[in-house]
């Protein structure tokens, strides 16, 4: 009977060092970068078929081409699981792929627009437009998980949750910092506002 009350004081005790929210901290965090990995999942998805697509019109610009192919084989390279949250510098490296993928995709789309019969490609379109809902969806889920981690750290830095989150090595998630949200918050220009010109009529 003794023991059990012991291990009631104790679960008492740490509900109120702040415990259980750190623990429910966690569980959101996890559950909001999985959701970023979903969508810059969604978005290396797309990229081959886009690449292909370019080629079939644009197969000269070998340049972009490989630039775009090689970003996705280094985003492709790093074990993104749920607990690259844990290791700062190896989600440094993920976010820094992340970026150069952007940087490669904006100029791939910008090589499209000196092909209008590239640019009048329905499946080139069709792409543009999954690449446009993709980029807006990660935004989302990118400010949803600044905003989770940014709750959890102010709770494993405040008393007393903060001798809770020492006691059980509970440490600050890395969030995106000013540097590397500057390099991926400007997702890939997709206009479809500039006139397409018909395509040639077939000889």
């Amino acid at each position: 009977m003794f023991k059990w009350l012991i291990a009631l004081l104790m679960i008492t005790s740490l509900s109120g060092c702040g415990y259980n929210e750190l623990q429910s901290g966690d569980e959101n965090i996890k559950a909001s970068w999985a959701e970023v990995l979903n969508q810059y999942q969604r978005r290396a998805d797309l990229v081959p078929n886009l690449v292909n697509v370019v080629k079939g019109y644009a197969a000269h610009e070998k340049d972009v081409l490989t630039q775009v192919t090689d970003a996705r084989a280094r985003v492709g390279a790093i074990q993104a699981t749920p607990e690259l949250v844990n290791d700062e510098e190896a989600f440094k490296k993920f976010i820094a792929a992340q970026g150069q993928m952007t940087s490669a995709i904006s100029r791939l789309l910008a090589v499209a627009e000196n092909y209008p019969q590239l640019k009048a490609d329905g499946l080139f379109r069709d792409l543009q437009a999954q690449l446009e809902g993709t980029e807006n969806r990660i935004t989302v889920a990118r400010n949803r998980y600044i905003d989770t981690v940014k709750e959890y750290n102010i709770t494993v830095r405040s008393f007393p949750t903060n001798l809770t989150a020492m006691m059980f090595g509970l440490k600050t998630k890395p969030s995106f910092t000013v540097e590397n949200e500057q390099a991926i918050s400007q997702p890939p220009k997709v206009d479809f506002s500039a006139p397409v010109p018909p395509a040639a009529p077939a000889q």
